[in-house]
């Protein structure tokens, strides 16, 4: 554990919290947010890049080596009157009268202990996607949010952008009719990013732990284990103790636009259809095909939203003579088909194209506000500001996303087609995954607790 002390924390920022939060610290709302950055390695140069207009007062990262690219000390070298911290909970509590926000961009099992700390000492906060690593975590983040009353955003770009708005526009329109079928994929665990490829078939090989890397830090709620470069700065995604395997990488993206437009809310069951068999069960399979099932909305029909990652592929359209990009969606509606190349809707089309001429001028209407900023971050700033309500993304929207995500993580991982039980954030009559929906956490890691008190 860390020489820092969760009780230290709690003590010293109790008072500050008291305060409530700091929207800004004078009128002028010119003024610049004092950010801080947790993980500035790898995924967290984003965040660090987008707080470029802004006052950068805090650097957290565990992994402190020399390794050039995209590490945290490569990034550090440009800041170099930024301080550095290895534990955020100590950041917090030297900095905390310093900053008014704080953007997590570490590995899955630390995004809900950071923001957990952060909210509790009133910072607005960004978090990456997924918002954390399991089911109760994200709904203590959406208690939490509530509670403190912070501005918040998860790092779902696409959220942000214009082709999700046009995806939600045509549905509402009545251009697509009846949507009773989804299809999204990616290429992820098997794409180049973030997985080992092939995955691996025994325990990850143990070696010392490098001079420079925080091992103890880095694992954080997560019981204790020898540390493995097969794990970090980049493989840890599907790793199940660490990660949430290539739905976790991707679904907040790809999955964004379908339960926005269609009101999805929470699955009834989530159906395994195929799985590449694979050997060792601390990593992801190396291919899913699952279905989360949704009941009917008010009006909208009962909906099935097919999930395919590994390089698992729906059947590709009619008239797609070069195939199905790696990662995409598709919607089908009662009327017309709706097709959108990548991971997250950039520039989404009725197929075939030419489906889109004599509806040329309702594709046009922009009825539904766009982005201020173009990115999470940015939108979060403007929410902070007061120049907007909230961010697109903030958690009472991603964190059911996450929920959605997180259920189909399930099945993944076991193997097995669940029925969910919202209500009781269970999975019906199987008990073992209880541990899986609230994983238990090593000593001086708990957080949130107490918001679900009576």
């Amino acid at each position: 554990m860390s020489t820092f002390p969760r009780r230290h924390f709690i003590k010293t920022t109790a008072m500050s919290a008291l305060a409530g939060p700091n929207i800004l610290r004078a009128a002028d709302s010119k003024q610049k947010i004092r950010v801080a950055c947790v993980g500035i390695g790898q995924m967290g140069n984003g965040a660090v890049s987008g707080s470029r207009d802004e006052e950068i007062v805090a650097f957290c990262d565990v992994d402190w080596r020399d390794l050039g690219g995209r590490s945290a000390a490569e990034i550090a070298k440009k800041h170099p009157k930024v301080p550095k911290f290895t534990d955020f909970r100590e950041m917090l509590d030297k900095k905390g009268s310093e900053i008014d926000a704080v953007l997590v961009s570490t590995p899955d099992h630390i995004h809900f202990p950071a923001a957990m700390a952060a909210m509790e000492a009133k910072k607005h906060l960004f978090v990456q996607k997924p918002l954390a690593h399991n089911i109760w975590q994200v709904r203590t983040l959406q208690k939490a949010a509530k509670k403190y009353g912070v501005q918040t955003v998860m790092g779902n770009q696409g959220h942000c952008w214009e082709g999700i708005r046009l995806v939600k526009e045509w549905f509402e329109a009545g251009v697509l009719g009846e949507v009773k079928e989804v299809h999204c994929w990616t290429d992820r665990p098997k794409g180049k990013v973030g997985f080992i490829n092939p995955p691996p078939a025994q325990p990850a090989k143990t070696a010392p732990v490098p001079e420079g890397l925080s091992w103890d830090l880095w694992q954080g709620p997560v019981a204790q284990r020898e540390y493995s470069p097969e794990y970090l700065p980049q493989f840890w995604r599907g790793w199940w103790d660490y990660g949430c395997g290539g739905l976790g990488d991707i679904g907040c993206h790809c999955l964004d636009a379908p339960f926005w437009a269609l009101q999805l809310g929470m699955p009834e069951k989530v159906e395994v259809v195929e799985q590449e068999k694979w050997e060792h069960r601390a990593y992801t399979a190396p291919a899913s095909h699952i279905i989360f099932h949704f009941a009917a909305r008010g009006e909208m029909p009962p909906v099935q939203i097919h999930w395919y990652e590994g390089g698992l592929l729906p059947e590709a359209l009619p008239g797609m003579t070069k195939g199905l990009p790696d990662n995409g969606m598709i919607m089908k509606g009662s009327k017309e088909t709706l097709f959108s190349d990548g991971m997250r809707v950039q520039s989404p089309q009725l197929w075939p194209r030419e489906r889109m001429t004599p509806l040329i001028d309702i594709l046009r209407r922009k009825p539904l506000p766009r982005s201020v900023a173009g990115e999470p971050i940015g939108e979060l700033f403007a929410a902070i500001r007061g120049d907007i309500p909230n961010a697109g993304s903030h958690f009472d929207y991603s964190c059911p996303l996450t929920e959605l995500v997180n259920t189909g993580v399930l099945a993944i991982r076991s193997g097995k087609t669940i029925e969910w039980d919202a209500a009781n954030m269970k999975v019906k009559g199987a008990p073992e995954f209880d541990a899986w929906i609230k994983e238990p956490v090593r000593d001086g890691w708990s957080y949130g607790e107490n918001l679900w008190q009576a």
